[in-house]
């Protein structure tokens, strides 16, 4: 049983996961989880992991993340598979998720070519900010 058939998605990221899964069946989640503090989005930790369902929401998602022992505000998906399709392997994931980190440490508005949430799972969107 999914989501999608016990009740209407409740946040943004429920949608979202179950759209990408309809759209593209199983796939890797590269994930940064950022702090909020405006106007600055500084990124935290990152990890990744298979999504071979939609049969989880945000409430999971946000118990997953509390073990990663850090204060986080945001957290932002990069959906990804591999070339044949389905999620990439343990290895290529760690590569591709290192790539990810120096992109969105080099520039924030990496993030948003991802799907950014909020602690609550809204969607979010970095903008630009004009130097002072």
């Amino acid at each position: 049983m999914s989501i999608s058939e016990t009740k209407a998605p409740a946040t943004d990221f429920d949608r979202w996961v179950a759209d990408e899964f309809t759209e593209t069946g199983a796939f890797t989640a590269l994930v940064i989880l950022v702090q909020i503090v405006e106007p600055a989005v500084v990124p935290l930790c990152s990890t990744y992991f298979n999504v071979i369902g939609d049969e989880f929401d945000w409430g999971e998602i946000t118990v997953l993340f509390a073990g990663s022992g850090r204060d986080w505000s945001g957290a932002c998906f990069f959906p990804v598979t591999a070339t044949d399709g389905g999620p990439l392997d343990n290895p290529t994931a760690r590569l591709r998720l290192r790539e990810l980190e120096s992109r969105v440490d080099e520039n924030r508005l990496v993030m948003n070519e991802g799907n950014f949430f909020d602690k609550w799972g809204r969607r979010l969107q970095i903008e630009e900010m004009q130097a002072q």
